[in-house]
Formats: structure tokens, C-alpha cells, sequence
């Protein structure tokens, strides 16, 4: 990650250090404007909904399947004859190819993608919004990414805007500690343990 960002920085292409401003929004399919915020709300809601329902359906897929007996038990997966590298691999692409939609996204609706963007504080930022929501869940990650997204912002707008990063650096702490399921996942346990 920190070579990348290396590389950008020093690229002309992605404008340097001053990132690359005035990206235009255009129109979808030559009818809806997408410089109508109204429009970009429910274009960048349905791309998401589209992407949350792909995963849903690859995770219940016979090829989900097999990626969730990879992460149990990788040997065993081997000697039932899959070919374990070719499924990571394709997970690997999957997950890039969301991403990469996402920054996309990102970069049309705020129209500038900022040098922030390809820093390794990024990706760190992508894990804690998992741990956060919880790991294994596919409504997990959204939670996190909802709940790590609104304490940053509200907190950078308050008097603690210099302890952003160390507050969540103790959330992160207090999460893995104690919460090892995320706010997802101990949900779970205590309808499970209470209504069921």
C-alpha cells in the first residue's frame, strides 16, 4: 500500500499531491443526471443494494461454499480435490473488483479522488469498519462502516478532532478485547440467548 501510495504521489495522472479535482458526474445511460444530487442518492443506493445482493449470493453459492470450508479447514478442502489457489484467487478479484467499484463511487459522488484515498490508513480503516460490525456477517461490515463513518465525522466536528484516530484506535482495542463478534454479532447472541 505505501509503495502505491509512493507511486501516485509521484504520478502526474492522479495530480500528485492535490489529488484529482472536478471529476464530472455525467449522465446514466444518457437520461438521468447525475449532477442532480436527488439522482446521485438513489443511483449510488441501487449500485450498493445491487453489490450487497451479488455478495449474498456468491456467499450462499456452492463457491461460497467451498471459500467458507477453505477458511475452516484448507487441508481438507485439498483432499476433496478442490483447487483451493484458484478459489482464492477469484475471491481476491471479487473483493478487488467491489472495491474498486466502491472508490469509483466515492470519486464520482464527491467528484475528487484525494491522495488520502490510496494511503494505508485506508485499508486499515476498511478492517476496523469489519471488526466493528463483525466478521462472518454479511450485514456486519455495513454496520461497522455506518458506525466508524458517523464517529468520525462527529467527532471532527467537536473539540476532540486531534484525538480521532486514537479514539478509534481504543474502539478497535475495546472491540477485539471484548466484543470479538463486533456490534453484528453480539446482537445476535443476545436475541439468541433472550428470545430464543
Amino acid at each position: 500500500a505505501q509503495l502505491v501510495f509512493f507511486f501516485f504521489v509521484q504520478s502526474e495522472f492522479t495530480g500528485g499531491e492535490d489529488g484529482m479535482h472536478g471529476i464530472p458526474r455525467g449522465h446514466l445511460l444518457g437520461m438521468i443526471d447525475l449532477n442532480n444530487n436527488f439522482n446521485m442518492y438513489y443511483f449510488v443506493l441501487a449500485v450498493f443494494l445491487g453489490c450487497y445482493l451479488l455478495v449474498q449470493r456468491i456467499v450462499s453459492s456452492p463457491y461460497g461454499q467451498v471459500l467458507k470450508s477453505i477458511k475452516q479447514n484448507e487441508p481438507r478442502a485439498v483432499s476433496l480435490g478442490y483447487n483451493v489457489n484458484r478459489y482464492k484467487v477469484l475471491a481476491f478479484v471479487i473483493s478487488a473488483a467491489l472495491a474498486g467499484l466502491a472508490g469509483s463511487m466515492k470519486s464520482v459522488v464527491f467528484q475528487l479522488a484525494s491522495l488520502n484515498d490510496a494511503h494505508w490508513h485506508m485499508s486499515g480503516e476498511v478492517i476496523l469498519m469489519t471488526l466493528v460490525g463483525g466478521m462472518g456477517t454479511l450485514l456486519g461490515p455495513v454496520v461497522g462502516a455506518t458506525f466508524v463513518v458517523n464517529v468520525e465525522y462527529h467527532l471532527s466536528q467537536g473539540a476532540l478532532r486531534d484525538w480521532v484516530d486514537p479514539i478509534l484506535g481504543g474502539i478497535f482495542i475495546l472491540v477485539v478485547l471484548a466484543f470479538r463478534s463486533g456490534i453484528v454479532g453480539e446482537l445476535q447472541k443476545f436475541f439468541k440467548k433472550n428470545l430464543g
